[in-house]
């Protein structure tokens, strides 16, 4: 049984899981889905196809998409942490055919992302032994295979405790890159002062006209995909009420601080037509941070970047774990999978879903035998359609959501979390996120070898579609009335403890820094 709070009525996915994240745990791992190798390694591509002003224009329109879907996860996640989050919440208040589609999608999103990454990790230990090592490529990732099995066959507060020291590094590495980018702009360190003079070279401060604004907005979004993972971990969390709101709230100032001021800042000290921006080769030492570390005269740079990047693909694979095998729970607590993968042993642990996710894992070291680097692409496009396709469906469910609330006769004030911006933000973040699919779709077209194939932007949509309208044909399922929505199973109802936690603490300067940090 759960612990930590209770539930009016447990939702039958909730057995048998334990309560063991804290709210540090939970901010960090809504900060470690947001911080990865898409802003370490590529984010200098953005700046060398749209120029400094195109590249934070991009950033800023898919983040303030982002803010709006963490808004939506959190008003819901807090009344209902379930562990298929938003994928559970189809079945609830739309069609149950939908939480079937968005479960299956889901997991395949999680399940192709682990092999992309592990073959990712072979490629940053080249920095190290060389490409011309005897090593072999495929021991890197047999041994985090290896690792991630005992990681997380120890329970979910040992996930919490690793992604808790993995995002410090991460963030700390951010911060020193902000203040040496400022020394270095202003001419502090370094030797040269940039200022905003790379804002003025050719082709800045937008590069490469409309079309290549729609690439670089296509491609961003695929370095924030994994923020909504903070939904899925609300159903272990020692109290939802307080540690969801926390961590959906801390979106906005990171994507302020981790990405708007990362690129900015790159923008000014490197020129758009500078060839490392590119980093085809993926390498630590071509990084568009590490570019920036040695104009500022600290040695080692390259090497402290690649141990950075290395633990943050680590890390990544850590919650791409977490995340697939609470999907297949989800699947297999519904009825859409075999019944014994939703199995549980005392530490809460779903170990026959482990087992599968590993085997799923195991398709990396063919990628590294076939080369990765064309099936990675695939795999990126693959990936980055099913985050857009997530992240417009629970803005919908958001929507349908509030319906099904006010329909029941329950005011909004009722809820425990309620999201800002609604209904304007929302609005506005399903029209960036239909134009950002649009995107896809259009550039696939136009361009499929450089661009997202058919097969990328396409496919993710047919899949779904087949599924949705397969689960609804033979099970016959029906669009639940709003009245008849169920908002009450699974729900969370804070215990005396809670409550108490929940009551403000400490001096009133300490309570207004924690909602920043």
């Amino acid at each position: 049984m759960l612990v930590g709070g209770r539930h009016g009525n447990l939702a039958p996915e909730q057995e048998g899981l334990k309560r063991d994240l804290r709210l540090r745990h939970m901010v960090m791992i809504a900060i470690s889905g947001t911080i990865g190798t898409g802003l370490f390694l590529t984010s200098g591509s953005t700046i060398a196809t749209a120029g400094p002003g195109g590249a934070l224009l991009a950033y800023a329109l898919i983040g303030l998409w982002l803010v709006f879907v963490c808004q939506a996860i959190g008003e819901i996640a807090t009344l209902l942490p379930l562990p298929g989050a938003f994928n559970a919440w189809g079945g609830r208040i739309f069609d149950e055919a939908m939480s079937f589609q968005m479960t299956y999608m889901y997991f395949i999103n999680w399940a192709l992302t682990i092999p992309a990454e592990l073959s990712a990790s072979a490629v940053i230990i080249e920095f190290w032994i060389g490409k011309d090592s005897a090593f072999p490529s495929w021991v890197v990732p047999v041994i985090i295979i290896i690792l991630m099995v005992f990681i997380n066959m120890a329970g979910v507060k040992t996930y919490g405790e690793l992604e808790y020291w993995f995002s410090i590094l991460k963030v700390l590495t951010i911060i020193v890159f902000i203040v040496c980018g400022v020394l270095v702009d202003a001419g502090a360190m370094g030797g040269i002062t940039y200022g905003v003079s790379n804002w003025h070279i050719e082709g800045a401060p937008f590069k490469g006209g409309f079309m290549a604004f729609l690439t670089t907005l296509v491609a961003v979004g695929y370095s924030y995909g994994g923020s909504e993972m903070v939904g899925v971990t609300a159903a272990e969390s020692r109290n939802p009420h307080k540690h969801v709101p926390r961590a959906v709230n801390t979106v906005l100032i990171r994507i302020a601080v981790f990405y708007l001021a990362s690129i900015f800042l790159l923008g000014m000290i490197v020129a758009n037509n500078d060839p490392q921006l590119i980093n085809a080769t993926g390498s630590a030492a071509h990084a568009p941070f590490t570019i920036v570390f040695i104009k500022a005269g600290l040695k080692g740079a390259a090497h402290y970047m690649n141990a950075v990047v290395f633990t943050s693909v680590f890390s990544a694979i850590n919650s791409d774990y977490y995340i697939a095998t609470r999907m297949l729970l989800s699947l297999s607590r519904n009825g859409w999978a075999h019944k014994k993968i939703g199995y549980t042993n005392s530490r809460g642990v779903p170990v026959v879903a482990l087992g599968i996710v590993t085997l799923c894992s195991c398709l990396s070291l063919i990628t590294i035998f076939v080369g990765s680097g064309v099936v990675f692409q695939w795999f990126v496009s693959i990936i980055g359609s099913i985050i857009f396709q997530t992240w417009i469906l629970i803005l919908f469910l958001h929507f349908r959501f509030r319906y099904c609330w006010k329909a029941k006769g329950r005011a909004v004030s009722e809820l425990p979390y309620i999201s800002w911006g609604y209904p304007y933000g929302s609005i506005l973040a399903t029209i960036i996120g239909c134009c950002c699919i649009f995107a896809t779709w259009y550039l696939s077209v136009i361009n499929p070898p450089r661009h997202p194939g058919l097969l990328g932007a396409w496919f993710p949509w047919l899949l779904s579609a087949i599924l949705f309208f397969s689960y609804k044909f033979i099970r016959g399922t029906k669009l639940i009335k709003a009245e008849d929505a169920d908002l009450d199973t699974g729900r969370f109802i804070p215990s005396d403890s809670d409550k108490e936690d929940l009551k403000p603490h400490g001096p009133k300067w300490k309570r207004i820094l924690k909602m920043f940090v």
